[in-house]
């Protein structure tokens, strides 16, 4: 049992602070939350939080962990003047060049930088065509050698290898997902990562793939993650070949339902969000990634009802992505202010609860022990009130001190439990000769 004494506690939904708090963490969850708590639990190993910041765990709804080895590149990158092209001459390339040991270290590596940047679950998309099978366990050990709770997946897809490649990507959800069940019932690891059925894009999943993923839905309980209207190209696909709205024709293969996550949704019809909003879904909006890649804003954002902050594979602070997302909405001339966007961060724990059937996101007994800690020292007065503009104009990552999951610290007073060295270095070795495999697909 673990005390945390003198903390500062913060909610972001609903919203609070309340100061010189402590918090009982027993085993996973927590026990309880109030004051002088050391007296009731004698035993209990204390930790002085001496005022800092103590609060639930930060998500990130929308990663691509296979990105990990991409920071830099140095590769033979041709002009890219649309998405698609910056889809086909860098991120196609880059995953056919990964083979097992790069994924392993892009995922290790990216669930430490993950941790260090505040972020206590994740919620990762992944391909690499040339290493489908295994790839989502490959992925897991990374999870559980940082201490990272999240899910993944494998994106389903036809671009290189037609209906067998979907075929092999359907195959590699269900796997996982059967690996997952079976971890979870055999009880000899902590459960940690959690499985989505993966794909692309639905321009690049025939109605062949779509039909295979609704079979996978139903036999392993999972619920589908997949890019929408990222770019118009995908609005315009759908209905050229299938005479549909994007979100129309996934709802027509029962692929739409509370465990779905869409990512970007840029151009979704107004028939697409009411259809996501009937089926109590998800929209992943991932401001860094939709300026980077030049596509456009989501103009209909506030008529989604359940909005959750990714970053689309640009690493995994989402304190700076909820910056990003409420800023662009500003310059955007949208109508929502930071407390919005704090409530779209905090809905990355609702992902977690439907999908992990725990508690997630509240200082409350019962609660899974998920926890973000910062040092963060305000020079003006830190209230419920206006706890949003502080996370939008002040905090940043700099002020991670420490991180818990599942009720151990994975990153306590700045440090890793482990020498993380070694590991960096050799991910730049991996970095570069996934960059060399690259440029001999060119």
């Amino acid at each position: 049992m673990i005390l945390l004494k003198n903390a500062t506690g913060v909610q972001f939904e609903p919203g609070f602070i309340r100061e010189s708090v402590d918090i009982v963490i027993d085993g996973t969850v927590i026990k309880e939350v109030g004051d002088n708590l050391s007296v009731k639990y004698p035993d209990a190993t204390v930790k002085d939080m001496k005022g800092k910041l103590v609060m639930p765990g930060i998500v990130c709804s929308h990663n691509h962990f296979y990105s990990g080895l991409a920071r830099g590149i140095m590769a033979d990158i041709k002009p890219s003047p649309d998405f698609i092209s910056i889809l086909k001459n860098l991120w196609w390339k880059m995953d056919m060049a990964l083979d097992e040991e790069a994924v392993y270290y892009s995922g290790l590596i990216c669930s430490l930088e993950a941790i260090k940047s505040g972020c206590s679950s994740v919620i990762d998309h992944h391909a690499s065509p040339n290493f489908i099978g295994g790839s989502l366990k490959t992925l897991r050990s990374g999870f559980l050698k940082a201490g990272l709770r999240g899910m993944t997946c494998y994106e389903t897809t036809d671009r290189n290898g037609g209906i067998e490649e979907m075929r092999k990507g359907v195959e590699e959800n269900i796997n996982f997902a059967n690996l997952i069940d079976s971890a979870k019932k055999a009880g000899n690891e902590p459960y940690l990562v959690e499985a989505h059925i993966g794909a692309h894009a639905p321009f690049t999943v025939s109605n062949e793939g779509l039909a295979m993923m609704s079979e996978a839905v139903k036999c392993t309980g999972r619920g589908v993650h997949i890019h929408v209207a990222e770019d118009l190209y995908d609005v315009s696909h759908s209905h050229h070949l299938y005479g549909q709205d994007i979100v129309e024709r996934l709802d027509t293969f029962g692929l739409i339902n509370d465990k779905t996550l869409l990512a970007h949704g840029l151009f979704l019809s107004d028939r697409d969000v009411d259809i996501l909003n009937a089926k109590n879904g998800f929209l992943v909006h991932n401001a860094r990634s939709n300026m980077n890649n030049n596509v456009g804003y989501n103009h209909k954002l506030s008529r989604f009802k359940n909005v959750a902050l990714g970053t689309d594979g640009i690493g995994a602070d989402m304190l700076e992505e909820l910056k990003f997302a409420y800023f662009k909405h500003r310059d955007a001339g949208g109508p929502l202010w930071p407390d919005s966007f704090l409530k779209s961060l905090w809905n990355g724990n609702e992902i977690l609860a439907r999908n992990f059937g725990a508690k997630f996101g509240r200082l409350e007994a019962g609660n899974k022990a998920d926890l973000t800690i910062l040092d963060y020292m305000s020079p003006t007065p830190f209230v419920a009130d206006n706890l949003a503009g502080h996370v939008a104009f002040g905090m940043n990552a700099g002020n991670v001190n420490s991180v818990m999951v599942e009720g151990n610290f994975v990153y306590e007073d700045r440090a890793f439990p482990f020498d993380v060295a070694p590991i960096y270095a050799e991910a730049q070795k991996v970095a570069a000769r996934v960059w060399r495999n690259m440029d001999k697909l060119s």
